[in-house]
């Protein structure tokens, strides 16, 4: 098997887990902060929902500079745009993997920030880490979010509290 289809299958198996975390984003607590350092919940669902576009990124370009002033993340004030946001991102990022070959997965990637080198490794290993385990690691805060505003936590890795068989 191929590192994009390996990767293309635990896409497959995360992200319908992604969307339903995203789908319980409550519309009147997009403002909430669990602590003051801490993102909004709209924007850390914003930044779930975005983060598995940038594997787009990771897979059609070699060098990526990162300008962190020209950013600006997408203003959304409405979770089912959020959820849209995800649904968009993953079918594009679904036709960018497919029949990758392992050549272009294992080849350099490079993220630089105003001409300075900030990271350079394997495609394959920025996609692990970057791309899945990112989205992955922001899905669990947002659970955390969702168990403080009293939304039923979906289940993701087996059942929660919420969502128990028993």
């Amino acid at each position: 098997m191929s590192i994009a289809r390996s990767f293309l299958m635990e896409l497959e198996q995360e992200s319908p887990m992604t969307r339903k975390s995203l789908e319980r984003v409550p519309p009147g607590r997009l403002d909430f902060k669990p602590h003051e350092k801490s993102m909004t919940m709209g924007d850390l669902a914003i930044h779930v929902a975005e983060s598995i576009g940038w594997g787009v990124v990771v897979l059609e370009q070699d060098v990526f500079d990162l300008d962190p002033e020209s950013y600006a993340p997408p203003k959304l004030k409405d979770p089912k745009e959020i959820v849209a946001l995800f649904d968009k991102h993953e079918a594009a990022l679904k036709q960018a993997l497919a029949g990758r070959k392992d050549e272009h997965m294992l080849a350099t990637w490079k993220m630089t920030m105003k001409g300075e080198t900030v990271m350079e490794m394997p495609r394959a290993s920025v996609f692990r880490s970057m791309i899945l385990n990112h989205t992955v690691h922001h899905r669990a805060q947002l659970g955390v979010y969702l168990r403080l505003n009293n939304v039923p936590v979906p289940a993701v890795y087996g059942p929660s509290a919420d969502e128990s068989p028993m």
